[in-house]
Formats: C-alpha cells, structure tokens, sequence
C-alpha cells in the first residue's frame, strides 16, 4: 500500500498555464493572414473523493494537476506530468479521468490489502493521499513547477515530501544541472554542507533552536536534481528523512551565484541577467 500511495502521490505532483488562441484578422486578397499571438494561461483539474472501507477506517484521496493547453512538444509534457505515469492525454478531460482512475486505484489498493488486518483496528481512524502541482514562476522563459505529496496510513505522524522541476520553454525541455554550472558535485556538496544553516531550522529543544547540521542522516549532502533558482541563489530542497531527521522538516540549502562564479553556462546567465 506504501507503494501505491506514492505512485498515487508522484503522478500528481504537478503545472503552469494556457494559452488562448488569438483570431485571426481578416486580410484582404493577396495579402497575409496574420495570427495574434498566443497569451499565457493556467488552468488544473482537481479530483477530491473518500470511501469508507470498514467501520474503522476512512480513506480519502485528492490531487490537484495543472493543465497547458498551449504546450503541445510531447517531450516537454512527459516531464512534467512525470513520463512514467503513462499519461497520453495531456487536456483537461484526459488528465481528469487519470486522476479518476488514480483515485479509484488507491481506493481498491487499500481494500485490498486492509482485509488481513482491519479487525485489528482498535479505534477509528482516517487515512489520506495527496498531492499538488504548484506554479511558483515563470521568468526569463524557465518554469518552476513544485510538486508536493502526503499521506497517512497509521502510525505517528503523516509523510510528505517536495519535488522541485525547472523546465526550460525556450528549448522544450526539463532544465538539468549542467546546464546551469561545471562545477563538480563533490564541490557542490560542499558548499551545501558550508550553507545548511544560512536558513533556520524552525526546531528548538530546551537550549533553544537546533541547527539543521545537528540534525543529519548523512555525513554528505548530495546535489541533487531537486532544485530550483532565482536571481540571487540555486536552492536545493530536501524532504523530511532526506538527510535529517524528520524532526527538521524539510531543509531548503541555498548556494549563491557568487560561489557558482566562473562555473555558470554561458546562456543560463545571460537569460538570468547574472552578473
């Protein structure tokens, strides 16, 4: 069931905006028919729904995903909605009836495996999965798209976790590290251990506020490829478990375009206006 809910979770993790199609404006006998151009837009679809699978338990499901009916390069469409979904139909109708069959899926995974020990349950209890697609911005022809998931299925506390994707429009294309700095991992790893306390951890115990770096899994932080920018830094985001202790929470470690200097791709800079 652990599984399902993170397939279920994974596949929803997404988007961004349409385009309306602009008329086009009558031309005269033998002259051009000229097309106004295409204007950004955002639209998602959304599925939310619960079932009952015993008297004890109650499980729900919702997950939001964005939609663009202006994007149509198939490459860039499989990265964001995560090509191994198996998502062919990219319209609101298509990726509505995904998250249907998603949900209904989840719905049959829990009965299924609930049926050996759901007398067991002592008390009620109320399960859930979820997952959002968020636009967070759209500049210089780069779209950040975050994927956020969680879910409960007994125990302690819920699980969440973030998932971070730049695209690149210009090039129809999901943006990789290299094409925003040469510099070597193990360098980059570096600096993010230097950095991981430049944002606080939020966490205090009876001294006050604990650092992050007193709350790691891992004796290397690795550059990962969920990261994200903006003008002044490159951020790496790290879910709870990732690297700390889920007491932590989830760890943003940001690395500035000052320590990156000399190791930029040429065309990544000139778009981001680095100086």
């Amino acid at each position: 069931m652990k599984n399902m809910i993170a397939a279920v979770a994974v596949s929803s993790f997404f988007v961004f905006s349409a385009c309306k199609k602009g008329e086009k404006t009558a031309a005269p006998s033998g002259k051009t028919e000229i097309t106004q151009p295409e204007k950004w837009t955002v639209d998602s679809v959304k599925v939310e729904d619960s079932s009952k699978i015993a008297d004890s338990l109650t499980v729900s499901f919702t997950s939001k995903l964005l939609v663009f009916p202006t994007l149509k390069d198939k490459k860039l469409l499989d990265s964001i909605y995560f090509h191994d979904q198996g998502i062919k139909d990219f319209s609101k109708k298509g990726l509505e009836a995904y998250l249907d069959s998603e949900k209904n899926a989840y719905f049959r995974s829990v009965k299924s495996d609930s049926k050996d020990w759901i007398s067991g349950i002592s008390y009620a209890q109320s399960w859930y999965t979820s997952s959002h697609m968020n636009l967070i911005s759209t500049a210089n022809d780069y779209m950040h798209i975050e994927y956020v998931q969680s879910a409960y299925e007994g125990g302690a506390h819920d699980n969440y976790g973030f998932s971070e994707r730049v695209f690149d429009l210009k090039n129809n294309r999901k943006l990789e590290l290299k094409d925003i700095t040469s510099m070597p991992k193990a360098k980059i790893e570096t600096l993010l251990m230097k950095n991981i306390n430049k944002v606080k951890s939020g966490t205090t115990d009876s001294e006050g506020e604990v650092k992050n770096s007193e709350m790691l899994l891992v004796e290397t932080i690795p550059a990962t490829d969920n990261f994200y920018f903006d003008e002044k830094n490159l951020y790496f985001h790290y879910s709870p478990y990732e690297i700390a202790a889920f007491a932590a929470g989830d760890i943003v470690i940001p690395v500035s375009w000052e320590e990156l200097k000399g190791t930029l791709n040429t065309e990544f800079k000139e778009r981001m206006k680095i100086k």
